[in-house]
């Protein structure tokens, strides 16, 4: 029999992407429901919840508002208006209090998580972006401006510290049993360290050719995964001392990065239209599937507690601003 009339590399491209093809068709996440918006245009950031309400907050980046959801009935039950660019949210249980961070005027304002009354405003001064919450010591932890950590002392709602750095800080995630945090500083081109009861940067890790480090979540085997815009890269890093071990390739345009405990799996949501989920095994993070979703659709929030990740879907000429409930499977 004569051999077919393609070389070996081509014949190993059509093999890759028949695996990929494969890959793409079990998916797995399934859209469950939609929940509209309303009259939201413009960019959505990030997005919070509180366990015990129910309710999801979203930063109504280009509308300069912020929309509530009640999970439980599916729908909007109120919209906090006249904030500018709000950037990061997180609601504190201990105090009952919701913080956004805005970036056109660098203020963080805070409301009470009942009645959502205004409770004043912390003013950082320049880019307030991403929040973290630190349950256990009842800190909110704030990036902003050119370079800096804001701590806010949850209990006396003022700030009392700040962390300098090299470069506008994108997301960052606290380590849960140890004092480090971990900061994506894409304009520095690294990824810092900062012990945070030091209160001062103890390490960088260099990101080389890789460019735009945007999302960033830790995972349960002491790995920091990072994801870059250039070129579209997951990246997986020991956590112990930064020591790249694997980059896989992504979706474009990402901004938001879960780990999912229960079933080892990380999703990457990004506003290229698409969610792509990894899964970890014994050799590290392989790619298994790939959801379609909506352009600019790239930030999202995922809740381990209900099991579900909350996709949030910008407004197009023919459909409205939606928050997308997806269910991961099995």
């Amino acid at each position: 029999m004569a051999a077919p009339p393609y070389p070996a590399i081509a014949l190993a491209v059509l093999a890759l992407s028949w695996m990929q093809a494969r890959a793409a068709d079990s998916v797995p996440l399934a859209v469950e429901s939609r929940i509209e918006l309303g009259d939201v245009r413009g960019r959505i950031d990030h997005l919070a919840v509180n366990l015990k309400r129910q309710r999801l907050y979203v930063a109504e980046l280009g509308n300069d508002s912020v929309g509530v959801i009640d999970l439980k009935e599916g729908n909007i039950v109120q919209n906090l208006r006249g904030l500018r660019e709000p950037q990061g949210i997180g609601y504190e249980p201990t105090t009952d209090t919701l913080y956004v961070a805005n970036g056109q005027d660098g203020s963080v304002r805070m409301f009470r998580g009942g009645d959502l009354t205004a409770l004043g405003a912390i003013d950082l001064g320049d880019d307030a972006d991403n929040v973290r919450i630190e349950d256990t010591a009842h800190r909110i932890w704030v990036g902003y401006g050119g370079g800096a950590l804001a701590v806010i002392d949850a209990d006396t709602r003022r700030k009392v510290a700040d962390i300098p750095l090299s470069a506008h800080p994108e997301s960052f995630r606290l380590e849960p049993n140890g004092p480090r945090i971990f900061i994506n500083l894409p304009n520095a081109r690294q990824i810092a360290v900062v012990d945070r009861v030091a209160k001062r940067q103890v390490a960088t890790w260099r990101a080389g050719m890789l460019l735009a480090n945007f999302p960033l979540a830790l995972d349960d085997a002491d790995r920091v995964l990072s994801v870059f815009r250039v070129q579209a890269s997951l990246a997986v890093y020991r956590k112990q001392d930064g020591r790249r071990l694997q980059v896989l390739e992504t979706c474009g345009d990402s901004d938001d990065l879960f780990f999912d405990a229960k079933r080892r799996r990380v999703y990457v949501t990004c506003g290229q239209g698409a969610i792509d989920v990894f899964s970890r095994g014994a050799n590290g993070y392989q790619h298994m599937g790939r959801l379609t979703t909506s352009s600019g659709a790239r930030t999202s929030l995922f809740v381990p507690e209900w099991d579900r990740l909350y996709l949030a879907v910008r407004a197009t000429s023919s459909t409205s601003a939606a928050i997308w409930v997806i269910r991961p499977e099995p």
